[in-house]
């Protein structure tokens, strides 16, 4: 299947119709190899310089990512110029010279208070259990069971599923998590949002997690969706892991550079 996503790739450099062209990524498990912490998560080097040279042939980049904006703008290694798009939408911002232009969404009163129950109520389903930690996000707070045996990893999410329907926040599960959001954000809603504003005629999306499916099935005709690792995908095209992604990023890189 790999093969096949490089005869894709060229073709879509090769095609001037689908141009402008938006590559938009998930980070962990895409540019950079998933980590027990996530805080050592980098984007490998060879990832570095495929997307300079997509953005020096002209191409729209962008991140989409579960972890938040400062996070993510912190272990992100992108091209001046890069969207940003954290919290699964909710934050937003472009990557400048000297810092972030971002676009803030304030919560309201409602919302905050929603946002300090959820938080009380997820650290109060961490404790005690080895390997469940609770992360807080601007407008979410997030379960991680990683590190937790299959057992306990079970009952932690199970209950944090039950907290987020008895407070009536978004629900968004992916690998080993349940965040609970008090902003109606996905993956999906954010892609389209983008596509729109940049005005781009294709789109190559990778993402590896269940999140990012909301993403992958807003595709059309014209678009790559590429599905990095196992597990259920509507992508048409697969990798392995995320150095078969990133040098297929290089294919497309070398296409482009080779087109009149």
């Amino acid at each position: 299947m790999t093969e096949g996503l490089h005869e894709a790739l060229r073709a879509l450099a090769a095609d001037p119709s689908r141009h402008p062209l938006l590559v938009a990524l998930d980070f962990d498990g895409v540019l950079a190899p998933l980590q027990d912490d996530p805080s050592a998560s980098r984007i490998l080097p060879d990832g570095v310089v495929a997307l300079d040279r997509l953005m020096g042939a002209g191409v729209r980049l962008a991140l989409i990512s579960g972890r938040d904006l400062t996070t993510l703008a912190t272990l992100a290694q992108v091209p001046v110029g890069t969207v940003l798009i954290g919290s699964h939408g909710a934050e937003r911002a472009r990557v400048l010279p000297f810092g972030l232009d971002r676009a803030v969404a304030p919560l309201t009163a409602e919302q905050a208070d929603l946002l300090a129950q959820a938080s009380a109520q997820l650290s109060a389903v961490s404790r005690g259990r080895n390997g469940v930690w609770v992360e807080a996000k601007p407008s979410a707070a997030v379960v991680h069971t990683r590190l937790a045996q299959p057992d306990i990893a079970e009952q932690a999410l199970a209950q944090a599923r039950t907290v987020g329907t008895r407070l009536g926040v978004h629900v968004i599960e992916g690998k080993n998590v349940v965040e609970l959001s008090v902003l109606d954000a996905d993956k999906g809603t954010a892609l389209l949002a983008l596509r729109h504003d940049l005005a781009v005629r294709a789109v190559l999306y990778a993402g590896d997690d269940l999140t990012d499916e909301n993403a992958l099935v807003t595709l059309g005709a014209g678009d790559i969706g590429v599905k990095v690792g196992p597990g259920g995908t509507v992508a048409a095209y697969r990798v392995d892991d995320p150095d078969a992604f990133v040098a297929a990023l290089g294919v497309l890189a070398d296409a482009l550079d080779a087109t009149p």
